[in-house]
């Protein structure tokens, strides 16, 4: 798709106002969280929107939210690395598809100034796109290799998945199969930030040695950080799930599951069907989705 001149002519703006910063591939990402059993915190656009006071589809502003974003954002911890999307380098957009080149494109034209000021170009990023690896890609050659070489990250380890309630990670796939065991927390699918002290509490309560995977939005980031300083190790894992189910599905483009809570397609979070699963059942080890209903 050719571009007008003055859309070129933006985008050669915002790629000079943006170049420089280091941001380690998904591969070189991953391989840095299995080598040195890291932690990582997430940022894509959601998260650096609320930074700048916008709410999202399933979580609203909250100024509190948006303080602790961004001084997860600022940190410099050494087991805890911060993943940023790899398209700030405009280079990285050749790789995508049309629509989700477009999409960021836009998105960084404007917010190019807002990125200039909460990012550092002395400090050393890595990939939030770890969890997106799929529905994007123009070539989608290595997804199978790619998707092994991600489940390194819990192999034959005891996890606990913290998510949302429509969230259901590997439920009804082969993603999770060889983790040694898995426990869920489940959590509301809508502004979980608003009992984050609750999720937290019940977090605390799980042995150290056990690998915490986080499917809960901006909430994630954050309990990473927290977590992580609290002596866990924690993957802000995010949207693996749809991505994988897409995936199995040679989707083309981003499609509605029908048991899964998918907030980027229309209604995709509207009549999520019931699952009969006991093994996920049995998973379950605590439940909070209620909690956020006494707060209120």
């Amino acid at each position: 798709m050719k571009l007008s001149h003055k859309k070129q002519k933006y985008l050669a703006t915002t790629k000079t106002i943006l170049t420089g910063f280091k941001i380690a591939s998904p591969e070189e990402t991953i391989n840095k969280i299995i080598s040195e059993k890291c932690s990582i915190s997430r940022f894509g656009d959601g998260e650096f929107d609320m930074i700048c006071g916008t709410g999202m589809k399933y979580q609203k502003y909250d100024s509190k939210l948006a303080k602790r974003l961004k001084q997860v954002l600022e940190s410099n911890e050494s087991g805890l690395l911060i993943g940023i999307n790899n398209v700030i380098d405009l280079e990285y957009s050749e790789k995508y598809n049309d629509f989700a080149s477009n999409f960021w494109k836009k998105w960084l034209q404007n917010n190019k100034f807002k990125l200039l000021k909460m990012l550092s170009k002395n400090k050393q990023y890595y990939s939030s796109n770890i969890t997106r690896f799929y529905i994007d890609y123009k070539d989608k050659s290595n997804v199978k290799q790619y998707v092994k070489k991600l489940q390194e990250i819990w192999d034959k380890q005891e996890i606990i998945i913290v998510e949302g309630k429509y969230s259901r990670l590997g439920v009804g796939n082969d993603l999770f199969n060889n983790a040694k065991t898995i426990s869920r927390i489940i959590c509301p699918e809508k502004d979980a930030f608003e009992i984050y002290d609750e999720i937290l509490k019940e977090i605390s309560k799980i042995d150290k040695n056990k690998l915490i995977l986080l499917a809960l939005g901006p909430t994630a980031t954050v309990l990473a950080y927290d977590l992580y300083k609290m002596g866990y190790r924690a993957i802000d894992i995010g949207h693996v799930d749809i991505e994988y189910e897409w995936f199995l599905r040679k989707a083309k483009e981003k499609i509605k599951i029908d048991t899964k809570y998918v907030t980027e397609v229309k209604d995709g979070e509207n009549d999520i069907k019931d699952i009969e699963d006991k093994k996920y059942e049995k998973e379950i080890i605590s439940n909070l989705v209620n909690k956020s209903n006494k707060i209120k």
